[in-house]
């Protein structure tokens, strides 16, 4: 991979002021090559996180990161996204320039095939399609779920991860997915299970068109069904740590309003996984300001009240810790439409991984984002590289 800018930061292993740096990656399918793009960034800028939250896509590339050792992250993530990716619809299409040189309509017209070949037989390495509809097979079976087969996933993680160090202890991985049978969301976290590679696959079976996957019993679909961003599960763990956090995104909640059916259906896609991602962030700075006040308020009581059963109760809210959530949002391209998250050619791939390293790149200049927050509030949220711009 071919980058041309280069992160003004040194390239060693930084010592950060935070306890926890965490990565934190969201649902996006084939756009997900633009996480592998920051992770790059992150590892020239000496970053190493020591928790990985992923769901999805963000499963998938987050336990790439987690299995493997730090000097081998990038070119890890570098196969992955080679191998299920392709390089062009045809032969003619693989010589010829449809870098962001190249008109809309002709990249909308490339990318609109690509996503076409995708759905008629799939993505190497990833998922397969099956060779009868679902309806013409005996129920019960994941043919009769599922439009493809998620095989080929299992034998690629299973070559590019090193499960026993995933489980080692010595970088965290949650990993979100839903019960199909209770509905309820459940995250796979090495410090309560022993993640194996279906944990990961099935973070990342999306209904229908992937089959779901039993795990001990119960079955499991896409955590991005109920919540596309795992953030909350860094910011609201126990015992709370000073945390410094990447939350890299692939769904933008802010856009614009459609003009066609098309951008419609792109539009709605974008609100459903973006999972209010702001939103949530500002609930979360309003509710660390809480936990401030009230250990300040605890401070100034008279020392008869502190052993109260009230106080005590206040007591375990009661919160300093800081926090900085560094946000990386991926903004699509005009001509990437409706199917941008299951367009998987080469050319789409290496655009997604640039971004998501320029962006990354561009976020670190800035020195206040490795820096601990002084502010009242204890948190502070950045989001630098907007539209490519500081």
């Amino acid at each position: 991979m071919n980058i041309p800018i280069q992160p003004r930061v040194p390239n060693e292993e930084r010592s950060l002021p935070f306890e926890c740096v965490a990565l934190v990656l969201q649902g996006g399918g084939a756009l997900g090559a633009y996480q592998a793009g920051v992770c790059e960034a992150l590892a020239e800028a000496g970053i190493q996180p020591d928790w990985l939250a992923g769901i999805s896509i963000g499963a998938i590339n987050a336990v790439i990161v987690a299995g493997n050792p730090p000097k081998k992250r990038v070119e890890r993530l570098h196969e992955f996204w080679t191998e299920v990716t392709a390089e062009g619809v045809t032969p003619s299409a693989r010589k010829a320039d449809l870098s962001i040189s190249s008109g809309n309509t002709v990249r909308r017209a490339f990318n609109m095939l690509s996503a076409g070949r995708t759905l008629l037989h799939g993505s190497r390495g990833f998922f397969s399609a099956r060779p009868f509809a679902p309806w013409l097979e005996p129920p019960g079976t994941s043919a009769a779920t599922s439009f493809y087969d998620t095989s080929a996933l299992r034998r690629t993680l299973e070559r590019l991860t090193d499960f026993d160090r995933v489980n080692a202890g010595l970088t965290r991985l949650s990993v979100g997915a839903v019960n199909v049978r209770t509905g309820n969301f459940v995250c796979f976290d090495t410090t309560t299970h022993s993640i194996r590679a279906e944990h990961i696959i099935a973070s990342a079976a999306l209904p229908p068109a992937f089959p779901a996957i039993e795990i001990d019993g119960e079955y499991y679909w896409d955590g991005g069904i109920v919540s596309n961003t795992p953030l909350q599960w860094i910011v609201n763990s126990q015992p709370r740590r000073d945390t410094l956090a990447f939350q890299v995104d692939l769904w933008s909640e802010q856009g614009e309003v459609p003009s066609d059916m098309f951008e419609v259906i792109t539009r709605e896609k974008e609100i459903r996984y973006s999972s209010r991602t702001r939103a949530n962030t500002d609930q979360f700075k309003q509710n660390q300001s809480l936990r401030r006040a009230v250990a300040d308020l605890i401070e100034r009581l008279p020392v008869e009240l502190r052993d109260i059963p009230q106080t005590k109760l206040l007591d375990t809210v009661a919160d300093r810790k800081v926090y900085n959530i560094v946000q990386l949002i991926y903004r699509a391209k005009a001509y990437e439409g409706h199917s941008k998250d299951y367009e998987f050619s080469r050319t789409s791939m290496e655009e997604h991984w640039r971004a998501g390293h320029n962006d990354a790149v561009r976020t670190l200049r800035h020195s206040e984002v490795l820096a601990r927050p002084t502010d009242n509030n204890g948190v502070l949220t950045f989001d630098l590289a907007v539209n490519g711009r500081e």
